[in-house]
């Protein structure tokens, strides 16, 4: 019988015995190793603050709770023996391992190749962290050990766990049923997971072979919950290894989502040198932008992709003007201000739609510390110094400003391309976000097929988290500013005239918008259309972004 492919990859762990990982899942569950186990094990304090990876707080719980100094319901001593195995660093004996997680757990356990012997003791080879879904289904996930469970630098070839970056594009992923979804740069499979509630069949892709065999073996472990038969993968998952599009090269796919290697890294002779979960190889940032190019060509008609992406603000774009608006006003200074999305404008293909949405920028320095120490390349202070300065001279060599990092949607139009939209927001929005981006993207297609005259019969509401604004000055008759503020969604704050005030005060689904503006227009003494064509304007843009919304009488 022949060995499933990523089934048996050496320093990963093992998925060819399919009994074997059942009987880990089973051991796992006994012990209730779930997210909400081990919060209540911990106390909500050291648990957020081992999501944080500061390990401490949660060491000292555990070390009270085996040595017995608080009180511990029936089973939580096996439980916490679980976690300071696999998520601590913590090391048994033989023995203690069967005590942990039941008798025949240390053969188990080494016949997936998921423990090895250190100082005598036995420790995890792996990192291995429950995940609880946005849906609430209960996950396992195996990845390689981060910094605060083993010294020195990350390996090069290292398998990253569920970071923030995961997070964000799981709640950024749209979670519309489709046939066939595209997981490009799969990792640990942690998108391949929530793709497999709304996709009949998945796609993973990734350069590492390790990161195909954590992936297989993630799968293989969590096939109960994610109703797969694991002695059929294939049927739903498909496992390929290449760089990026080539191994999916003149297919296409209703959905791609991707947290690509986009990290911009100083090019070396030595691509050894490079942590393949995060670096593309690539100068600056032409990964990104080669994949932004490409991406729309493997989407079905209709398709969409959610990735993540970071770019480059380059002095040269200082004088271009700013396109969208700024949501977080951080910046109050007079001096030209690089556009940030100069360069990400030019990278989509005409036939494309597009919404990006910038989160954050950093300069050059913050940026080259930020991906230093999320590798620990700070233990090693002379290769820090070192690797420090060949960032330095790399911006410099491209006059590169700052960088930018956020979220990019694309679509494949039926038609032709609509939708081009680019904004800069980085105060806290809702999370998951990606319902707001489905309404957002649905009010555009809406708007598009809405000449002025049929915006003008349609009827709207004023959107249910949507709240009014007010200041002025102490003894103003009239408040000097009026604001929309959006509670959920992407959390935008809207400007308004007294005018558009006027006009969404009346907006209960009763009367049309043009009705509305005659009204308006009669109460002011408009004189001509022109204060009626600009509200308009006003409407459209209030439409999508969705402080109105148009009703089913639209």
């Amino acid at each position: 019988m022949s060995i499933p492919e990523f089934s048996r990859v050496p320093d990963s762990p093992y998925s060819d015995d399919v009994k074997a990982v059942e009987a880990l899942a089973q051991a796992l569950a006994a012990v209730d190793f779930s997210y909400e186990g081990i919060r209540g094990l911990l106390g909500e304090g050291p648990f957020a603050a081992l999501a944080r990876d500061h390990v401490v707080p949660a060491r000292h719980r555990i070390r009270q709770v085996l040595g017995g100094e608080v009180a511990a319901r029936p089973g939580q001593r096996r439980l916490a023996g679980a976690v300071e195995l696999f998520m601590l660093g913590g090391g048994t004996s033989q023995e203690g391992l069967d005590a942990v997680l039941g008798e025949g757990a240390f053969e188990t356990l080494r016949a997936l190749n998921l423990i090895e012997e250190a100082d005598g003791r036995w420790v995890s080879a792996v990192d291995l962290t429950p995940h609880a879904a946005d849906d609430g289904t209960e996950l396992w996930v195996a990845s390689d050990l981060g910094a605060h469970q083993r010294p020195g630098a990350l390996k090069r070839d290292h398998v990253l766990g569920i970071g923030q970056a995961s997070l964000t594009l799981a709640q950024f992923t749209e979670r519309r049923p489709v046939r066939s979804a595209l997981d490009l740069g799969t990792g640990c499979g942690i998108q391949v997971f929530h793709l497999l509630a709304h996709a009949e069949r998945v796609t993973a892709t990734d350069l590492s072979e390790r990161a195909l065999a954590f992936t297989r073996f993630n799968l293989i472990l969590n096939a109960g919950a994610l109703g797969l038969d694991p002695s059929r993968l294939g049927d739903r998952v498909e496992l390929l290894r290449g760089s990026l599009l080539e191994p999916v090269a003149g297919r296409e796919f209703d959905l791609v989502v991707s947290n690509p290697p986009f990290v911009i890294t100083p090019r070396r002779e030595d691509e050894d040198e490079l942590y393949t979960y995060r670096d593309g190889g690539l100068p600056g940032d032409q990964l990104v932008s080669e994949l932004l190019g490409a991406l729309p060509g493997i989407l079905a008609p209709g398709g969409r992709a959610q990735l993540l992406g970071n770019w480059e603000i380059h002095e040269i774009d200082a004088e271009a003007p700013q396109t969208g608006p700024r949501q977080d006003q951080r910046d109050d200074s007079q001096e030209p201000r690089p556009a940030w999305d100069a360069r990400p404008r030019r990278w989509i293909p005409a036939t494309a739609d597009a919404w990006i949405i910038q989160r954050e920028e950093l300069s050059p320095e913050e940026y080259a510390e930020t991906w230093l120490r999320d590798a620990s390349q700070q233990r090693d202070p002379e290769a820090f110094e070192a690797a420090s300065l060949d960032y330095s001279r790399d911006f410099a060599s491209r006059g590169v400003a700052a960088v930018g990092f956020g979220m990019i949607w694309l679509r494949r139009p039926e038609g032709e391309a609509a939708l081009r939209r680019f904004e800069e927001i980085g105060h806290p929005i809702q999370q998951p976000v990606a319902p707001a981006i489905t309404a957002a993207v649905e009010a555009h297609d809406a708007l598009e097929r809405m000449d002025d005259e049929r915006l003008r019969a349609a009827h709207l509401t004023v959107a249910g988290d949507v709240t009014e604004e007010r200041h002025q000055r102490p003894g103003a008759e009239h408040p000097g500013v009026i604001l929309l503020r959006q509670g959920a969604g992407l959390r935008r704050t809207e400007l308004l005239s007294t005018e558009a005030a006027g006009f969404v005060s009346a907006c209960d689904g009763e009367l049309s918008a043009g009705q509305i503006l005659d009204a308006l227009g009669a109460l002011l003494e408009w004189e001509d259309e022109g204060p009626a064509s600009d509200l308009l304007l006003h409407i459209r843009r209030l439409v999508g972004h969705g402080f109105l919304e148009l009703t089913a009488r639209s």
